[in-house]
């Protein structure tokens, strides 16, 4: 019979392992929700671990920490969006830039903070129910972040399918042109979805450094921004679908440390590239299916939008 403390310890570490993801890969929804393809998730993630880590230490406070990662997300997509939005640079190109100046810029900053012990969110703690077996440390003793994370799955669901904002949002994504000529400001939409992706990528990877691993290390990141961006694709453009492939993809990458401590024998290295292997193979299986594609992409995401003079 499997010890109720594996699987909690496990359940634990999944959810620490998903979060960041799902934190990343639901701002980025949004943003190609509007037609706009940020290839710059790394970079912004990296931001936001840096920014977290950093102001956390030096104010003593991880609500702090979490409030400038965001912001450090959202201040590194400003660049992005000048130069995509109002510029009408390729997007790809222009994603990978500023993924490559925000690892090195991070590094840059980080570097007094190597090897300082860092701060870590509290966790709820709510009497009677964190100490229920299992379900207690489970569903009533994670931090607020991950609950963050599926308040935001949540809020970005009603907004896309329910108010005349998210509407407004898809129809920019779907078709610029119609969106322009009947009065939308469709650079307006597209800014407001670009920096709350940074933000929420920011807090992906704040989680990082402040709950995941509190400590500061460069590249602590790893991929992770790369995975998110997959998992966009994974769900369709459709949020829960979002929350389900973070998860699938967090219990990836732990369970097979677990299966390593219980005795199996894995290679450390193919462990390391499991999450990244099956990134591979789901978006292989997701390019198969041509018709759930072209329902659910946005039209217009990757062109840039010039409006006629």
């Amino acid at each position: 019979m499997v010890d109720a403390g594996i699987i909690t310890a496990i359940a634990l570490t999944v959810i620490t392992a998903s979060t960041p993801l799902l934190l990343a890969a639901i701002g980025e929804l949004v943003v190609e929700r509007s037609g706009v393809l940020n290839l710059g998730l790394e970079g912004m993630m990296i931001a936001g671990a840096i920014g977290g880590f950093a102001a956390a230490n030096l104010t003593g406070s991880t609500a702090i920490g979490v409030g400038v990662a965001a912001v450090a997300g959202a201040v590194l997509s400003i660049p992005f969006g000048i130069l995509v939005i109002n510029l009408a640079a390729n997007q790809v190109a222009t994603g990978l830039s500023l993924t490559l100046f925000g690892l090195g810029a991070a590094a840059m900053v980080g570097e007094p903070f190597l090897g300082t012990p860092g701060l870590k969110l509290p966790k709820l703690d709510i009497p009677g129910l964190t100490d229920l077996q299992v379900i207690g440390p489970v569903l009533f003793g994670q931090d607020g972040l991950v609950y963050l994370s599926f308040v935001l799955v949540a809020a970005t669901s009603w907004f896309l399918t329910r108010s005349r904002a998210g509407l407004t949002l898809r129809a920019v994504g779907d078709s610029h042109d119609s969106a322009h000529n009947l009065g939308i400001s469709v650079r307006k939409v597209r800014w407001m979805a670009v920096l709350f992706g940074g933000a929420c990528a920011g807090l992906g990877g704040g989680y990082l450094s402040l709950a995941y691993t509190p400590l500061w290390t460069e590249n602590m990141t790893a991929g992770r921004g790369w995975i998110a961006l997959a998992l966009v694709v994974f769900s369709s453009w459709l949020p829960w679908r979002v929350a389900i492939g973070a998860y699938l993809f967090g219990a990836v990458t732990i369970l097979g440390f677990h299966a390593q401590g219980a005795g199996i024998r894995i290679p450390s290295q193919f462990i390391s590239a499991l999450p990244y292997l099956a990134t591979i193979v789901v978006l292989v299986i997701i390019s198969r299916n041509k018709t759930l594609l072209r329902v659910n992409t946005p039209a217009c995401l990757g062109k840039p939008f010039v409006p006629a003079r």
